[in-house]
């Protein structure tokens, strides 16, 4: 870090369709510069791959009657099911499910918030990895800057009560930084100290993006962060997750 860390709101987006060039409409909204990390929100970049879907188009199963409660409509509830590898936890109709992905968050991250009209429900994107490497290869392309990027959602944690934005996709970045074997000033070995940076960098984005002021991304600028890596590098492996 330099002069600081910075972290800046990309104001005056639109309201984003399916087909639309992301990279096109940040990259006119913002003047990006090399070594910043460019933190998106993982809705708009599901409405622009057309991970949407309406209530109306989807005819509930059993299981999502049996799991739906007056308060929840079972058609959303199988949308979830739809996008869920495993059911985790179910209450009151609400459900923690692992997804295709590995991610163990509320409703397979199908939510209602900010969808594009009501009645329609968003999706996580089918690999937002993948989303993450062709926003920064298309920003690379439009305004000649090497970034990272970063695309996050919010998620709840098994032992801290809020939500907090964590990376779901990475481009550009090293996600972890192994600390192990480095010494602290009192000359102490770490053994086991791994930070999640790009979750860190979610969550700093997040401040300034909001949940309903309609910013959608963010730039953090000031971070020296050079590496590759993706957001399943962040996924904890089964054999490790105390909380299976």
């Amino acid at each position: 870090m330099s002069d600081g860390l910075r972290v800046l709101p990309v104001l005056g987006l639109p309201e984003v369709r399916e087909g639309d060039d992301l990279a096109s409409l940040i990259a006119g909204a913002v003047a990006l510069e090399d070594g910043d990390v460019l933190v998106v929100a993982q809705k708009v970049v599901s409405k622009a791959e057309g991970r949407v879907v309406s209530l109306g188009e989807i005819e509930p199963s059993e299981r999502a009657r049996e799991l739906a409660v007056e308060e929840r409509d079972a058609r959303h509830i199988e949308a979830i099911l739809r996008e869920s590898a495993r059911i985790v936890r179910v209450r009151a109709g609400f459900v923690i499910a692992e997804t295709r992905h590995g991610f163990v968050c509320g409703s397979a991250g199908v939510d209602a918030s900010n969808a594009p009209e009501a009645g329609m429900l968003v999706l996580l994107p089918l690999d937002p990895d993948a989303s993450a490497v062709r926003l920064r290869a298309r920003l690379q392309e439009l305004a000649g800057v090497t970034v990272g990027v970063i695309v996050s959602d919010s998620f709840g944690r098994a032992w801290r009560l809020g939500t907090t934005d964590v990376a779901i996709g990475v481009a550009g970045i090293a996600p972890l930084l192994d600390l192990t074997g480095q010494l602290d000033r009192a000359g102490y070995e770490l053994h086991a100290t791994t930070i999640a940076v790009a979750d860190e960098i979610a969550g700093a984005a997040e401040l300034v993006m909001g949940k309903t002021d309609g910013v959608p991304a963010a730039v953090v600028r000031g971070l020296a962060l050079e590496g590759e890596g993706s957001a399943q590098e962040l996924v904890m492996p089964a054999e490790r997750d105390l909380f299976r």
